[in-house]
C-alpha cells in the first residue's frame, strides 16, 4: 500500500464521521452555507486525501514544515488554512506554499508586515487572513485582547492591526476574525450562550465601525467573517452565527501526541 492509499475500512470510517459532521452543521447554521475546515494535524496525507475524495476542500494545519510536506503531495486545488502559532521567521516559507488559502493567527503587526513581504509576486489571489483574538483572557492563549467598547476603539492594539493589513499591506485580504475559546465556555454552551463566542461577535461589530473609514477592502461584501468553533463547540458557534468551524477530532478521530 503506498503512502497515500487508505484502507477501505478507514475510508469508510472517515466517509461516515465527515458526513455526520456535515449533517450537523448544516442543521446548526443560522444562515448561508458555513465553512467547514478539517483539521487534519498528525493525520497522514492518505487521510486528507480519502476526504478530498468525499468533496472536502478546506483543510487546517498547526505546523508550517507539516504543511508544506502535505501540501506537496496533495492536490492544488486543496485550500490549505493555517490555524498554529505564527511565527514571522516562517511566513516566507508559508506564503510561498501555492495553495495557501488563509492564515487565521494573524496576532501582530510584525507578522502582517512579513507575510505581505513573503506573498509571491506571481501569486494571483490576496493571500486571506483573520486576526486571531484571545477571547478568553487566558494567559496560555495566543492572540489580541478584544474591543471592549467603541470609545476605546481607537486605542486598540487589534483595530490598529486591522486598519495596518487593510492600508499597508496590498498582498493580503483581511477576511475576518479567529477566536480558540475556552474549554470551560465550550463545555458550558450547551446550557447557556457562550461568552466567548459572544465577546467576539461584539469585537467584530465594533471593528466593522473603525474600519468604516478606511479606504482598503476587507470582509466579504463590506462584513468581516467569524473563524469560532472546534470539535466540541462548532454546533453552538455556528448557532451564535460562525462563518468557519474548525473540525478535527469529529472528523479523523483522536490524533497521537507529538513527540
Amino acid at each position: 500500500m503506498s503512502s497515500l492509499e487508505t484502507s477501505p475500512e478507514r475510508c469508510e470510517e472517515l466517509a461516515r464521521s465527515l458526513a455526520d459532521i456535515r449533517d450537523r452543521a448544516r442543521i446548526a447554521a443560522s444562515s448561508g452555507g458555513p465553512t467547514l475546515v478539517a483539521v487534519s494535524k498528525y493525520k497522514p496525507a492518505s487521510d486528507i486525501l480519502a476526504c478530498y475524495h468525499l468533496g472536502q476542500r478546506d483543510f487546517g494545519e498547526n505546523y508550517v514544515q507539516e504543511l508544506v510536506d502535505k501540501s506537496g503531495q496533495l492536490p492544488d486545488d486543496i485550500r490549505w488554512h493555517f490555524i498554529g502559532t505564527l511565527q514571522s521567521n516562517k511566513c516566507k516559507t508559508l506564503a510561498s506554499i501555492p495553495n495557501i488559502y488563509a492564515v487565521q493567527t494573524v496576532a501582530s503587526t510584525k507578522a502582517a508586515t512579513a507575510l505581505n513581504k513573503s506573498v509571491p509576486s506571481e501569486r494571483k489571489a490576496s493571500l486571506y487572513i483573520f486576526l486571531q483574538v484571545n477571547t478568553s483572557g487566558e494567559d496560555v492563549k495566543s492572540g489580541l485582547p478584544p474591543v471592549t467598547s467603541v470609545e476605546s476603539a481607537s486605542e486598540s492594539e487589534l483595530v490598529r492591526l486591522a486598519e495596518h493589513v487593510v492600508t499597508a499591506c496590498p498582498r493580503l485580504h483581511l477576511q475576518g476574525l479567529m477566536t480558540i475559546g475556552s474549554l470551560t465556555e465550550s463545555l458550558a454552551s450547551t446550557d447557556r450562550g457562550n461568552q466567548d463566542f459572544e465577546t467576539l461577535i461584539r469585537t467584530r461589530d465594533m471593528l466593522h465601525d473603525a474600519l468604516k473609514e478606511s479606504s482598503g477592502e476587507w470582509g466579504v461584501d463590506g462584513r468581516l467573517l467569524l473563524s469560532m468553533g472546534m470539535s466540541s463547540d462548532f454546533e453552538a458557534a455556528l448557532k451564535a452565527g460562525s462563518d468557519v468551524v474548525r473540525v478535527g477530532t469529529g472528523i479523523f478521530g483522536a490524533r497521537r501526541q507529538k513527540v
